[in-house]
């Protein structure tokens, strides 16, 4: 999914590695005033698990888009989505 561009445009056929990845999203964390040294190329792989399961999406089929296998590894991923669903404090400040 992600490739390389080099300055004349021209894309690379083989993929980024897991560093490069990370640190594409470290720039872009501390482009945006974020703390850098807590994100990495995981961080994309949470976010859309989280925001899938906060759209309401099936876990198998998030589970079969970002290949976990194991229930319990995804549970870890999504439990902070499902801290504010049906929360009293929501919406309060």
């Amino acid at each position: 999914m992600f490739q390389s561009v080099d300055r004349h445009g021209k894309v690379s056929p083989t993929r980024l590695s897991d560093r490069a990845v990370a640190l594409v999203v470290k720039r872009a964390v501390a482009s945006i005033g974020g703390e850098a040294s807590t994100f990495a190329g995981h961080s994309l792989r949470a976010g859309f698990a989280t925001s899938a399961a906060r759209a309401d999406r099936q876990d198998r089929d998030i589970m079969r888009q970002t290949g976990h296998r194991s229930r319990a590894v995804f549970d870890r991923y999504v439990r902070t989505a499902e801290m504010w669903r049906d929360n009293p404090a929501v919406g309060l400040l």
